[in-house]
């Protein structure tokens, strides 16, 4: 039986990569440092997710707030997200996400405190990845304590 890589969802993923990349971590920051070994993962999984951003407006068919719009439900199949109904504004769009599975996944492998590198530190690159324009915003995240994740996205112009 052939798997594609499509058929396994986000969450699991995110599981797999952690599971693999925190150890390989947990080495280089042994041999050469926190903050060198952080700054250079964090730099490449800014590059995974800006590149994911850019799939993300083909899949959408474009890269407007409207586009952004239609592929939301993306981000919590399986689970993976428990949202409030996003507002949509003329030139915005606001999520509140009230669960997170990524934060819990890490929570229950122990690996919390990379949990805001290999996840919630995709979020600004994924989206300037789908349009430098679209400005984000986000003031806390579940993953760092908060009761919920607080998503703004503006692309400054009516839509």
């Amino acid at each position: 039986m052939s798997e594609d890589i499509n058929g396994v969802s986000m969450l699991v993923r995110r599981e797999i990569e952690a599971l693999i990349s925190v150890p390989i971590l947990q080495a280089f920051i042994k041999e050469i440092g926190e903050e060198k070994a952080m700054k250079i993962v964090e730099g490449v999984v800014q590059n995974l997710a800006m590149d994911a951003g850019k799939m993300l407006a083909d899949v959408a068919g474009g890269d407007s707030l409207s586009d952004l719009e239609k592929v939301l439900p993306f981000f919590s199949q399986g689970g993976a997200l428990e949202i409030e109904p996003p507002v949509i504004g003329q030139n915005k769009i606001e999520i509140n996400v009230t669960r997170c599975a990524y934060a819990e996944m890490y929570k229950k492998h122990g690996l919390e405190e990379f949990g805001f590198l290999l996840s919630c530190g995709r979020d600004y690159a994924l989206f300037k990845g789908f349009n430098p324009d679209i400005k984000f915003t986000r003031t806390q995240t579940i993953m760092e304590g908060a009761n919920h994740c607080d998503f703004c996205l503006s692309d400054g112009k009516s839509r």
